[in-house]
């Protein structure tokens, strides 16, 4: 099982010094990853019509591909994942051009966590169609491994065309690995059949189990091997002490998770520097390094 970070970046700041120093903290502790969160826009609250969403203007999100550059540019080894971005209301050849440059400046440490996202106001904000987002995603990640595996493509697609053209340069990894958000049906059998993995938020090994399951019946009906599938849960810090950190990472352990990303948002930090202690202290207790 390999351990991750969550960057807490709504609880952060932007002090560029103390983003450097949290990615190479968490590098030289021994995680294997570092997630990130992705918004783009954030809504004004007393806008017509109210809004119930759980960010706003004022929550803070770096762009994760100008994030990650910086992060690749400050450390060696470390794996840098999107845990989600929001793939449907972005250009595609953009994405994948963006994707490509970066895992190439990072030397191939780049992993795409993808979903639909859920902030229709984003949507509207982009100019993309919010309501067609799971079948537009679909067509998005075959295109993504084209562009990213082959010097010139030639694709037609209901959304895309691309006329005979490539991005150049192709990354390290041909191609790059795209992991799955979301819960519902849909998205699990999208994640079966596209991705080469899933990154759920549920909270509990008892929450995922039935989940769990549903998902690997579906890559058994696709033919696709379930140890070449990854699965990546969260655990958070606030949860308590190091006892029940461990009791759920048996747990999470016991259904065969792969990859556990460690979430520090939440637990009342106010400070970088009591987010990069929090960051040590679970790392000692569970021995990563």
């Amino acid at each position: 099982m390999k351990f991750g970070v969550i960057y807490p970046q709504i609880e952060f700041g932007s002090d560029p010094k103390a983003i450097k120093d949290f990615a190479q903290s968490a590098e030289d502790l021994g995680y294997d990853h570092i997630g990130a969160y992705d918004h783009i826009l954030g809504v004004n609250p007393d806008r017509p019509g109210g809004w119930k969403g759980q960010y706003t203007y004022q929550s803070a999100f770096m762009e994760p591909f100008v994030l990650y550059s910086f992060m690749a540019a400050v450390t060696r080894q470390i794996l840098l994942s999107t845990g989600i971005m929001i793939l449907p209301q972005r250009q595609t050849a953009l994405a994948a051009k963006q994707a490509a440059t970066l895992d190439v400046l990072s030397g191939g440490r780049l992993r795409l966590g993808v979903g639909l996202g859920w902030n229709d106001v984003e949507y509207t904000c982009l100019n993309e169609n919010f309501h067609n987002r799971g079948r537009r995603l679909e067509e998005q990640i075959q295109l993504l491994r084209e562009l990213w595996t082959q010097p010139l493509v030639t694709f037609s697609g209901r959304w895309h065309n691309i006329p005979d053209a490539g991005i150049n340069p192709l990354p390290v990894q041909r191609p790059i690995p795209i992991w799955f958000g979301g819960r519902a049906e849909p998205a699990l059998r999208r994640a079966a059949r596209f991705g080469d993995g899933w990154m759920p938020t549920y909270r509990t090994p008892a929450e995922l189990e039935p989940h769990l399951e549903r998902i690997m019946q579906f890559l058994e009906g696709v033919g696709r091997v379930k140890t070449e599938f990854g699965v990546e849960v969260r655990i958070y810090y606030e949860v308590g002490n190091p006892d029940q950190w461990k009791q759920i990472l048996q747990g999470w352990q016991a259904l065969g998770v792969t990859h556990v990303s460690l979430n520090l948002m939440g637990s009342g930090f106010t400070t970088p520097e009591h987010h990069l202690i929090a960051m040590r202290r679970f790392a000692g207790e569970l021995g990563i390094s």
